[in-house]
């Protein structure tokens, strides 16, 4: 009779232990994903910034056109800013956002490129040669208030209802640039 009540009780022992185990491994498996193997922080290269609209007023381009905000919008807008003599970072910036553009293959239309020059000096044509379609625009009082303080060349990323919305760091890495990019567009019906 012995070995009969003890075989439930072993049984039950092991369904106890089964659920426990059931019950605990999630939450020590989180613990240990949490603070011993944290998960990376972020997914983008850039930072993301507060959404904030481009500033209202009208800019002036190389031809004396003029452009106002609304004309940004509608497409994914790398902004590079930096003074008209462009020097190494800037041609780097220019050159990194029109292969990142180029990159997207038939998502490409969907992006678009703006030089806002935070000078007087016009630049160069031998730089903007090889740049076809970079639309340069003469930055104002505002939008050098805007974007000037922040350092000079820089890169923003402006959504296609012209907000700005990420900015890159000093040192660009195109494979973030690109995987940013490529993760709006897929996720993003806009532009």
């Amino acid at each position: 009779m012995k070995s009969g009540n003890q075989k439930p009780s072993t049984r039950g022992r092991w369904t106890l232990m089964a659920l426990i185990a059931v019950c605990v491994l999630p939450v020590i498996a989180s613990y240990l994903t949490f603070y011993v193997w944290p998960p990376e922080g972020r997914m983008n290269f850039g930072t993301l910034v507060t959404p904030t609209p481009l500033p209202e007023s009208i800019l002036a381009d190389t031809q004396g056109h003029t452009v106002g905000r609304d004309q940004l919008a509608g497409k994914w807008t790398y902004l590079i800013v930096a003074p008209g003599h462009c020097d190494d970072r800037c041609r780097q910036a220019l050159y990194l956002t029109r292969q990142v553009r180029t990159a997207q293959a038939k998502e490409m239309d969907r992006v678009a490129r703006v030089w806002l020059v935070t000078d007087a000096t016009a630049p160069s044509a031998s730089v903007l040669d090889g740049h076809p379609g970079l639309q340069v625009l003469m930055a104002d009082a505002p939008w050098r208030a805007r974007f000037v303080p922040a350092g000079e060349p820089r890169v923003w990323l402006v959504d296609p209802q012209g907000n700005v919305m990420m900015r890159y760091p000093d040192e660009l890495e195109p494979k973030g640039m690109l995987k940013d990019l490529a993760r709006l567009l897929k996720y993003s019906q806009q532009g």
